[in-house]
């Protein structure tokens, strides 16, 4: 009889330990899945919080240095926002239509992760524009990134932020850099610290996809 009572408390506290091993187990199995949704979690806030402005000019900006970019900013969830020197509807130089929602008055620098002018035959007409020159300035100065393409990127060298930096572009507008202090490599995409340049519409998704990485 001593013996079967014996046996039995064995076997009780063999049950017990199994289901205090196994409780414990089960509890590491959640913690460790709870603490990977976080970290995807916190890596979606991280994406879906970048945003970005992107430039054209209020007429005949160069439809795919715009929309390939744009792709690649959609596809990634970062926000995006269109500025110009003039509200309104710009058409492209291809006939694609975009809805300017800002005035590049309007702008609030703190409110975005990059700026990105976009190139065309409108912008190359507005290059010289004093307002364009003193957004780049200011995001430059921000250390937020500043990104041109075609010929936007001597909106960055009338700025005075290309000096002694390497930058890319059209070639049409290449001897603008150079005179800016600019180091002209005549790359596809170019990018030196917290500056991207490209040279054209050729260029434009492998631009987008640098913008992204360096976000």
């Amino acid at each position: 009889m001593r013996n079967k009572i014996i046996l039995i408390v064995i076997i009780l506290c063999s049950i017990s330990v199994f289901m205090l091993i196994y409780f414990l187990f089960l509890k590491g199995l959640n913690n460790k899945s709870n603490n990977m949704g976080n970290i995807q979690d916190n890596q979606k806030i991280v994406q879906y919080n970048k945003k970005v402005l992107m430039v054209i000019a209020p007429i005949g900006f160069r439809d795919k240095e715009f929309i390939d970019p744009k792709n690649v900013f959609d596809e990634k969830k970062i926000k995006v926002d269109v500025a110009s020197i003039q509200k309104g509807k710009s058409v492209g130089a291809d006939g694609m239509t975009v809805n300017i929602d800002l005035n590049i008055s309007e702008v609030d620098v703190n409110n975005y992760d990059a700026v990105v002018f976009i190139g065309g035959p409108g912008m190359a007409k507005i290059i010289k524009d004093e307002a364009l020159q003193v957004l780049a300035q200011k995001f430059y100065k921000a250390n937020k990134i500043v990104a041109a393409i075609c010929v936007s990127p001597a909106i960055l060298a009338y700025a005075g932020i290309l000096k002694n930096k390497k930058a890319t572009s059209w070639d049409g507008v290449s001897d603008v850099l150079k005179k800016a202090g600019a180091i002209y490599t005549g790359e596809l995409v170019t990018i030196d610290g917290k500056i991207i340049t490209a040279n054209g519409p050729e260029a434009a998704y492998q631009f987008g996809l640098k913008i992204v990485e360096s976000l």
